[in-house]
Formats: structure tokens, sequence, C-alpha cells
């Protein structure tokens, strides 16, 4: 009710500021006007008329093209950037005289002027969710040049503090949820799709199923990451059981562990701003508050990009060292890749599927020397242990083409978090249980440096670039 009547107050604050704008600032709709729109905004008018452009402006945007809305990002990133000439003052006059005063000046002129077009935006009644979609659209335009990648720097920074963890809200999600929440996380889902309501159903009615979201204030009803839990009472070593409705057979016995098995980013325009290690770290104190018996919690991840790696592997495309190269291009030269899917399914072939699966986590870099995989890269940097990879655990059509079926448990160790996230982040070093380790080293022709007994460790991470 009170976000409501906030939205009411500030739309009529937007139409009655209306009223004292020039006409001029109301055009045909041409593109020019929403920039002579965001050069009002920028140019520190009353807060009512302030509101009013806003809103104008982003009535505007939705109704322009794909070319067009690219020429208003190009130009928020060419006329609303920093004064070359009183940054390089400001610059000089610290280097001369290092004060708080000087330091003060020199931020506010590195401080680029599109933040403060997109804060004043920000003042119109729903902006915030527009906003987010405006960088959904900028996203998806082919960033081939230094301008829109500042733009979309910018309105990271912006969302780093918008976002920020202590404005979300967690919220657990059950079939009592409102109708509008739950057809969004079937919208949703990115990992497992969900079939519909009875399938929703199986997954937040019975008593050993959970399912929690964060929110924002200014998103509302608008999901921004959830995450779907089954509690168990052992590690799963495929989706079916996780996913299928309990037979109800069997005496019900407390659950020992707790399966994270979809994590769902929602807002595509929030891309790079994560929320989901903070997401398990408040799910775990909800869980282990509510349910003590249980003492284990694990993922079953995916690997989304496992099939594409291997047949890179086999073409000789990814630097793997020919051991890989050569094992892979026997798997899938079997069926002279006419079908990768069947080689997963083979049982004849289990083994060096599942020995290049592990080269894959443990041995395999991209070109920013980080370990392939990027929810490997998730859950290795929030401190999991990587304990175990399955074979045929996902013969769903999409685990097939993504994973060739195979997934992986994810151990978070409460004693161990924090020592196996430092070690990632320092050292690269993955933290890996000797189950994986031994499958690494099963590899027929490879031969395994005697440091492989511990874990492989990644380069140390390159420095951030503060473009990004």
């Amino acid at each position: 009710m009170n976000v409501a009547f906030l939205q009411e107050l500030l739309s009529s604050v937007a139409e009655q500021g209306r009223l004292l704008l020039p006409r001029s600032l109301f055009g045909a709709g041409a593109e020019e006007d929403i920039e002579a729109l965001a050069l009002a905004l920028i140019s520190g008018r009353g807060e009512a008329s302030g509101v009013a452009i806003a809103r104008e402006l982003l009535d505007r945007y939705v109704q322009l093209s794909q070319d067009d809305r690219r020429k208003f990002f190009r130009f928020l990133a060419t006329e609303l950037k920093p004064d070359p000439e009183r940054l390089t003052a400001a610059a000089r006059g610290y280097v001369d005289n290092p004060s708080d005063v000087a330091l003060s000046l020199l931020q506010k002129a590195i401080d680029s002027p599109r933040l403060e077009f997109f804060r004043r935006l920000n003042l119109a009644p729903g902006a915030t969710a527009e906003i987010v979609a405006m960088r959904r659209d900028l996203l998806r335009l082919p960033i081939d040049d230094a301008a829109l990648a500042a733009v979309d720097a910018d309105l990271r920074r912006l969302f780093y503090s918008w976002f920020n963890r202590g404005f979300l809200v967690l919220r657990r999600i059950d079939w009592h949820t409102p109708a509008v929440v739950l057809e969004k996380i079937i919208r949703y889902e990115a990992v497992h799709e969900i079939q519909g309501w009875d399938d929703l159903r199986r997954r937040l009615d019975p008593a050993d199923r959970r399912c929690f979201a964060f929110f924002h204030p200014s998103l509302v009803d608008e999901p921004l990451v959830f995450v779907e839990v089954a509690l168990m009472r052992d590690i799963p070593d495929a989706i079916g059981p996780v996913l299928e409705e309990p037979s109800g057979d069997e005496p019900a016995k407390p659950p020992t562990t707790a399966v994270f098995y979809s994590i769902s980013n929602c807002q595509e325009g929030l891309k790079g701003i994560s929320f989901g290690n903070f997401l398990l770290k408040q799910v775990v104190e909800e869980l282990v508050r509510e349910v003590p018996s249980l003492k284990t919690f694990v993922t079953l991840s995916p690997i989304p990009r496992f099939a594409a790696w291997m047949e890179r592997v086999a073409a000789g495309s990814e630097d793997v060292g020919e051991p890989a190269q050569l094992d892979a291009q026997l798997l899938l030269d079997r069926l002279n890749m006419s079908d990768a899917i069947e080689v997963a399914k083979n049982p004849d072939f289990k083994a060096p599927l599942m020995s290049l699966a592990a080269h894959y986590f443990l041995v395999g870099r991209d070109n920013l020397g980080r370990t392939v995989d990027p929810v490997a890269r998730f859950h290795l940097g929030n401190g999991a242990r990587l304990e175990r990879i399955n074979w045929m655990a996902d013969p769903s059509e999409k685990g097939l083409r993504d994973s060739l079926g195979l997934m992986v448990n994810y151990l978070y160790d409460l004693k161990e978090i924090e020592r196996n996230h430092e070690a990632f982040a320092n050292a690269g070093t993955i933290a890996a249980s000797r189950n994986v380790r031994s499958l690494l080293k099963a590899r027929g022709k490879a031969k395994v440096p005697a440091e492989a007994e511990e874990t492989p460790a990644l380069p140390p991470p390159l420095p951030a670039k503060t473009s990004s």
C-alpha cells in the first residue's frame, strides 16, 4: 500500500511538473527530442520539472526503434562525459597540492555526467525498472566500441549501489505466493524448465521443497534471483529424483542434505551484478534455523559449456595439450561428429568422458586464465568444493545438448568455505575432492604431474579493469 501510494504521488508530481515545462521539449517524437530532454534533465531544473522531464524521456525511449536507441546511447556516451579540460586542471591541481579540497575537485571532475543523468532519470515513478530495462537493451546491442562500453560501465556502477545487499529482501516462494510472482518464477527458470503449474507445484508445495528469492523495493513483484532447494537424505547424482514428486510410500525421515538444484537470475539488465552468493548464504542460515537436522549443503549443477568445449578440443581450437585433444577426438570421431549426444549416452565411453570432464574443470582455462566453466567460477568463488561429477545425470534435451548429460555436485562445507574462497580468489586454487582428482589421473594417455595430487591452481587473477 505504501509503495502504491508513493507511486501515485510521484505520478501526480510528474504530471503537475509537466505543465511547467516549455512546449519545445515535447516535439513530434524524433530522436532529437529525447536528446533535448536528456540535456534539459541534466541542466538542473527544479525537482517537479525534473520528475516530469524524466517521465517524458522514459515514455519517449520505449517508442524508439533499436537503431534510434543505439543513437541515443551514443549521444549519452559522447555528450555526457567528463570535461577533459576540467579533468586535466583538477588533476594538475591535485598533483601540485594533494589536499582534501583538491581531491574533492578531482573526484567531481572524474564523475561522469551520465551518472547524474541516470540518477535524475530515476526520479520518475517506476523508473528503476525502466532503467534496468534500458541496460538490457544496451547489452543486446553489439557493443563494438568503447563509447557504448562506457555507458554500460556507468550503469553497472550505479546498479552496484542501487542494488546493494542491504536493500534486498529475502522472501520464500511457496504455493500461496501471489500468482503474478509465480508466473515470473515459471518464466525466469533458466536451468530446468518448469512445465506449467503442476510442475511448479511439485517444486514448491511438498514439505521437502523450498524456493527463496531476492526482491528489491523499487521492483515490485519482480524477483532478482531465486534458488530452488530439495531437502533430502543423501547427495543426489541425477536430477530426475529431485524433480519428481515424492511417492509418499516411505515414512518421512528428517532430511540431512539441502540440495540447491537451480539458481536463476531474472533481470537481464542486471547482468554482472551478482546476487547469488548473498542469496545462498542467507538461505543456508534460514534452513539451518528451520531444519536443524540439515548437515550437508550441496548443489546439483549443470555444466553449460562442456559440450561446446569438447567440440573445440576435438577440432584443435582449444589448447589443452595432446592427450586431452586425442581423447576428445576419439570420442567424437567414433560417430563422425554426427551425434555427440549418443557418445554421451554410451556406457563404453563413460570413463574417457568423465576424465575429460575432470580435465575441463581442473586444467582447462579460458583466455583470461580462469577456469573455463562459469558455474564453477561462481561456486568455487563462493568457497565450495568440486565434490563429484555425475554421468548421465541430466538426460533431458537441454542437458544432453549443453552438458552431454553430466552434472556436478559442489559441496559447501561450512567449516571450509572461507579457506576455499581465499585460496581460489588469491591463488586460483580449486578445491576438489579426491574422487574428482582421481578421474583426471585415470586418463590413460595423460601423464599427470605429481603435484596434481593436490588441487591444480589457476594463475593469479588478472587485475580488474577500471572500465568494467
